[in-house]
């Protein structure tokens, strides 16, 4: 997984592509966990299909980040 690994440390300006990927990751949790209360408190009305398609975007985004950190340790 080597590839990765380079992947994971491309320089994308001054910091590497999986610190973006991980402030990108832990944001999309924030929204996604902030939907059904923004719905409970009633200032918006998003559906819950949205909710669940932002959770799976999450996940596999939070995945992602996940294996590229694994992946400097594996060799």
């Amino acid at each position: 997984m080597s590839w990765l690994n380079n992947l994971a440390y491309t320089y994308i300006g001054n910091y590497p592509l999986i610190m973006y990927l991980g402030i990108l990751a832990y944001s999309l949790l924030l929204i996604t966990a902030a939907m059904p209360l923004m719905n409970q408190r009633g200032w918006t009305r998003i559906p819950l299909k949205y909710h669940k398609r932002m959770a799976y975007i999450t996940a596999a985004l939070a995945t992602i980040h996940g294996l590229m950190a694994v992946s400097g340790y594996i060799g």
